[in-house]
């Protein structure tokens, strides 16, 4: 057998070797962690809607930049993006809250705004802030966030949400 071919056989059979180790670890870890990640996300998407519905635009951005320079890992960066995301999405407009925010993909106006956003907030970058506006870039990007006329939001009116729908029963 040739080297050439000797050397083909082991790189394919590492490589493998390596796929079926991350499917395993990848179900071995999605089985322990995923249903906390899972609820995390509800809990925190449940408080960002709640916070959103009390608020505006600017205020889910000062409550996100407080919960941020309280974050002390990862963890609560992440969980802290998901709550602006959906803050953001339930709260009222803020007049003139898009007009100076660059589109993501501008990536220089984009990255020079972030740190702008993180300085004016008093956030140092190495908190990974600018991942915190990009969510605010991300909101301002789509078509409801430039026209509040048409701006249908949940928390428009006085009343209460309505009631989740009941949950179906396993049969």
């Amino acid at each position: 057998m040739p080297t050439w071919l000797k050397v083909l056989l082991i790189v394919v059979g590492l490589l493998v070797v390596l796929i079926v180790a991350a499917v395993v670890a990848g179900v071995y870890f999605g089985k322990k962690y995923l249903p906390q990640l899972v609820e995390t996300v509800k809990q925190t998407g449940g408080e960002g809607q709640e916070y959103g519905r009390r608020t505006d635009n600017e205020g889910c951005v000062n409550e996100a930049v407080a919960r941020h320079s309280r974050a002390e890992g990862f963890g609560d960066m992440v969980k802290n993006t998901i709550f602006l995301r959906v803050c953001l999405d339930a709260s009222r407009p803020t007049p003139g809250f898009c007009d100076d925010v660059p589109r993501r993909f501008e990536f220089m106006k984009s990255a020079q705004w972030q740190l702008q956003q993180c300085k004016r907030y008093g956030l140092p970058p190495e908190k990974q802030c600018g991942q915190l506006f990009q969510q605010v870039q991300q909101f301002c990007e789509e078509p409801h966030a430039r026209t509040y006329g048409n701006y249908e939001n949940s928390n428009a009116g006085d009343e209460p949400p309505p009631p989740p729908p009941p949950a179906p029963r396993p049969t």
